[in-house]
């Protein structure tokens, strides 16, 4: 095991996709929930950039590339336009900017959904890695309901508090560790990163 030194903190790329709440028709529900999330539950440093963007594939892709490319974001996460109608096409720009294909994740959170809506296997969710010289970070779709993030990210556990269903975030840290991103740690109340014994870190010394 090695000890922590000189991480840098984790950078978050958050991005809404929405045709009516980009326009101010009605108040976006995806950016809030996510950085409420993600406040409770990482619990080492991160910072996070956000865009809000209408369901048009070039406006997505050009989002995603900047800020991976750009911004230098470890993590992207989109919200919305996934499911099978005319203008859900974010995970046809997801795959667009990819440099490789990841797909336990869509997997598992179709599983995750499954357990509450049987119409989880209309979403399309893919992620995928993008890799430019020097940088990598992993890019996923997310619900865009408040509700069915926190499922997608948590899993599901019982009224005790066991887990049930292991959410999709318990494998984020160690995939950033093997791009080069930040080491991760989270608040195991709300979500348990999973590591082999051997990724596992140390803490300095007090």
């Amino acid at each position: 095991m090695s000890e922590m030194v000189g991480e840098r903190a984790l950078r978050i790329g958050l991005v809404s996709i929405s045709d009516r709440a980009s326009t101010g028709i009605y108040q976006d529900q995806g950016l809030p929930a996510l950085q409420e999330w993600f406040g409770a539950a990482l619990a080492t440093p991160w910072s996070m950039e956000t865009r809000l963007i209408p369901d048009d594939r070039d406006a997505i892709e050009l989002a995603l590339i900047g800020l991976v490319d750009q911004a230098h974001c470890d993590l992207v996460i989109t919200t919305g336009g996934t499911g099978p109608a005319r203008r859900d096409v974010t995970p046809e720009a997801t795959l667009a900017v990819a440099t490789k294909e990841m797909p336990g994740f869509g997997e598992q959170m179709r599983q995750i959904s499954l357990k509450f809506v049987p119409t989880a296997i209309l979403s399309r969710q893919v992620a995928v890695i993008r890799e430019t010289a020097g940088h990598a970070a992993l890019i996923l779709n997310l619900p865009g309901q408040p509700k069915s993030i926190k499922e997608t990210l948590e899993g599901l556990k019982d009224a005790d508090g066991t887990q049930l269903v292991t959410g999709i975030f318990s494998a984020i840290p160690y995939c950033i560790d093997l791009i080069g991103g930040p080491y991760i740690e989270t608040n195991e109340a709300v979500c348990k990163a999973f590591r082999p014994k051997s990724a596992i870190r140390t803490k300095p010394s007090e």
